[in-house]
């Protein structure tokens, strides 16, 4: 086997598929890169058992077509450290556990493993498919990732639930104390019924892989099987086997106070007085006056900071307190330049929402000071 391709070139779904690389494996194959080298073209697969990247390369084939394994990390730090534009030529002879990488003056010798021995995500067919803009995906997925929970024993939480309905798709996080709500509806949808848990290893990956950019892309969803489809990768997520929680069930219904103010003022009000609540619960308390929002937060240390905000809020005075990271974190996430809170009373959750656009709904549970 030997073939050359520019460094640009091999960096690049070098970089892509190094995310599902298993890092501290009792299975050394999982820390390679399966190579597979058919005609002029090459394939990158790596897998730690719950994921798997492929990503595609245009190489100079100057031998015959065939697999090989070769360490990922070493791989990845020979690659970054050749001069830009460099030709690395990879060789091996099918008797050796060997390839060797050259470029210019420099020559490598890397081991491999036997390429039989790569575990392979078994061909499956997604029963349900559709087709996505990257940037709604991406945002689909933004909105609602940090409401997931992290290492949860109700180990259901620890992703994130993929649901699609009739034109509909929505992204659904909660870790018991808050719960997130994204949905994007498209007329060309025309879906079934389907509900599926993204491990959060696989949701960070998504993340890591799409860009905001309006090209498409294919998703399809199995039973054990989440796969996305792109032209430069296509990456593949076992799924959760539980149930996600009924969701619908604890969206409050009876808050009649509704309070609208500027996103960032909020948030920056909010971030101040952070700096002195509590390292281990980050409570802050809320009052709603009239025409004032009064925000304290104090610690152990007896040190206390007072911040206000002047609000418009037509009901009777209402004090609530909050883990002031999950109010922190939805601010962050709402696109819109205003925020709408509905409340009810100081033991009820908040509904937190963008004041224009709606697509995403977050509520946040009210923690006792």
């Amino acid at each position: 086997m030997k073939f050359s391709l520019n460094r640009e070139l091999l960096l690049k779904p070098l970089l892509l598929v190094s995310g599902a690389v298993e890092r501290k494996s009792t299975l050394p194959i999982l820390g390679n890169i399966l190579f597979d080298v058919s005609e002029q073209s090459l394939t990158l697969t790596a897998t730690d058992l719950e994921l798997e990247m492929v990503a595609y390369a245009e190489i100079d084939n100057q031998g015959s077509v065939g697999k090989i394994t070769i360490p990922a990390r070493k791989l990845l730090d020979i690659c970054k450290s050749l001069p830009e534009n460099s030709n690395i030529t990879f060789s091996s002879q099918n008797d050796t556990d060997t390839v060797t990488l050259s470029s210019g003056r420099s020559r490598y010798s890397l081991s491999t493993l036997a390429a039989d021995d790569f575990p392979n995500i078994e061909e499956w067919k997604g029963d349900v498919e559709f087709k996505l803009l990257k940037s709604e995906l991406l945002r689909l997925i933004e909105s609602t990732h940090f409401s997931m929970a992290n290492q949860d024993v109700r180990y259901y939480l620890n992703g994130m639930s993929i649901e699609s309905e009739g034109h509909e798709i929505r992204s659904v996080a909660t870790d018991g104390h808050r719960l997130a709500i994204c949905k994007i509806s498209n007329e060309s949808l025309s879906l079934p019924a389907r509900q599926v848990i993204v491990p959060r290893k696989g949701i960070l990956e998504i993340i890591r892989l799409l860009s905001p950019v309006d090209d498409e892309i294919q998703v399809y969803l199995g039973s054990n099987h989440i796969r996305i489809i792109d032209s430069e990768f296509s990456f593949t997520s076992k799924l959760v086997d539980g149930r996600f929680p009924d969701y619908r069930r604890v969206l409050p219904r009876n808050g009649d106070k509704i309070f609208v103010t500027n996103k960032e003022e909020l948030r920056q009000v909010l971030s101040r007085a952070s700096i002195l609540s509590n390292e281990k619960f980050k409570g802050v308390r809320l009052n709603f006056l009239n025409s004032l929002l009064k925000i304290t937060a104090n610690n152990p240390e007896q040190e206390q900071a007072e911040e206000e905000l002047e609000i418009d809020f037509p009901y009777d005075e209402l004090e609530i307190g909050f883990n002031v990271s999950y109010v922190l974190d939805v601010l962050s996430a709402i696109k819109d330049e205003e925020v709408k809170f509905t409340l009810a009373d100081a033991n009820s959750s908040v509904v937190i929402e963008g004041a224009q656009t709606g697509e995403a709904l977050y509520v946040v549970m009210p923690m006792r000071l």
